[in-house]
């Protein structure tokens, strides 16, 4: 089952763009969304950054990106 925020997830955007890795989208966005830090956080309304990765850690490289 896919997470119901894939869509709207600048995860999606990045994989898209070719500046994340498919292991991020597969893992978390498609096969265990419920242990993504990013799911958890927007479910409680949480404030996160576009580049903060599934398992909670920040990605300077996305942050810098032109994404």
């Amino acid at each position: 089952m896919q997470c119901k925020w894939f869509e709207v997830c600048p995860m999606k955007f990045y994989y898209e763009r070719g500046l994340l890795e498919k292991h991020w989208i597969e893992d978390y966005c498609f096969n265990n969304y419920l242990s993504c830090i990013r799911y958890k956080m927007e479910e409680s309304g949480k404030y996160h950054e576009d580049w903060m990765l599934p398992d909670g850690t920040i990605d300077e490289n996305l942050k810098n990106s032109s994404a």
